[in-house]
């Protein structure tokens, strides 16, 4: 179902919104550019997004919750394929010029006005399946580290693991067509430190010192990304005393975790006491976003969320796409995370640093 209220500025956003914050973190063009004429890096990103047109085409095929899907997957090809032509000769057609969020937008509009409403349900929900089946593993070997600051590193590292889960990303798609993903192997195979952007040791130290009163985290992929990195670290604050709203998408894109899935998830972690492996989880609540995207502009969240975190004192961003291609530098009232895989090479090239490399931002009010 559509949100049906009109959406609010996050609000932890430092004030005045309309001019201390950007959603886009990667500049496409610059004030001085040819308004007509799309600049290189619009360029490379329209064809990141052509790049991806095969995948999302292959997942609507095999929708089996609309009829005639293979003529409407050519269809969504055809259509998407030739706005983002459109927007190489033209950056101002379709509500240009574009950025991440606009062309991660008309793609879903696309989807949806051919009646896809989430061609990623399928693996979504066997995603869901077998990182459940792993989650009390995945938790015993994070309670068996004594050490606080070992055990935070080891809970950050399984977020990062977690997060490689994304088939928004044309290569990984691939990967994980071909052979599934080990979580534990992913968790001792992230590159080495220090990553591309890496505040891990000031976190750690903050981590020993102080406790937070309420953490509002964006959380991203389904499967071993919520489950097994999310919940395990979101696990860790409630035993510490923190409150955690976990915000999730409003409505289905890509392999994200929506709202409504996520209820079912916890619901179904949780004993018949309501506690998530041993630890009360009576502060552990679920939001909804108000967000349809991959990526999410913080100008506009639901009303229901942003009352929920009105007095938050950590945010978290998550994901590469909330935390890194959106939101990197988004400047909060609180501390705050950022922390994501790099899954694109052309994010790599602007941030500097290696494919699949990691981003751990930590930002004290």
């Amino acid at each position: 179902m559509e949100s049906s209220s009109p959406s609010v500025p996050f609000p932890l956003l430092q004030a005045p919104v309309e001019s201390t914050y950007r959603a886009c973190t990667i500049p496409y063009r610059f004030p001085s550019d040819n308004p007509r004429k799309a600049t290189p890096v619009e360029i490379q990103w329209i064809d990141l997004f052509l790049n991806s047109v095969p995948s999302f085409k292959q997942r609507a095929e095999n929708d089996p919750t609309v009829p005639d899907a293979p003529a409407k997957a050519e269809k969504f090809a055809q259509r998407y394929t030739s706005m983002l032509e459109e927007l190489k000769k033209n950056p101002e057609s379709h509500g240009g010029p574009p950025d991440c969020i606009l062309l991660c937008r008309l793609r879903e509009l696309v989807l949806r006005e051919l009646g896809f409403r989430d061609i990623f349900k399928k693996v979504k929900d066997e995603e869901n399946a077998k990182a459940m089946s792993l989650f009390e593993g995945v938790i015993k070997r994070n309670d068996e580290i004594e050490d606080d600051g070992k055990r935070i590193e080891n809970l950050v590292r399984g977020i990062l693991a977690g997060n490689i889960f994304d088939l928004g990303s044309a290569q990984l798609a691939e990967v994980f067509a071909k052979d599934g993903m080990s979580f534990l192997a992913s968790c001792q195979n992230l590159v080495s430190r220090p990553w591309v952007i890496d505040d891990l040791d000031a976190f750690k130290s903050k981590w020993t010192k102080k406790s937070w009163e309420k953490a509002v985290i964006f959380v991203d992929n389904s499967g071993a990304d919520i489950i097994l990195g999310i919940l395990p670290f979101a696990r860790e604050l409630l035993r510490r005393g923190t409150k955690v709203i976990l915000a999730a998408n409003d409505m289905p894109s890509i392999n994200d975790v929506t709202y409504p899935e996520l209820v079912e998830i916890i619901n179904k972690l949780k004993d018949a006491d309501g506690k998530l492996s041993s630890v009360d989880a009576s502060g552990l609540l679920v939001a909804n976003s108000g967000n349809d995207l991959p990526v999410i502009d913080l100008s506009s969240v639901s009303p229901e969320l942003a009352f929920m975190a009105n007095d938050a004192d950590l945010v978290v961003l998550e994901g590469m796409g909330r935390a890194i291609e959106t939101n990197l530098y988004a400047q909060m009232k609180c501390d705050s995370i950022k922390i994501g895989m790099v899954k694109h090479p052309e994010v790599a090239q602007f941030l500097g640093g290696r494919l699949y490399d990691c981003v751990f931002k930590f930002n004290e009010a």
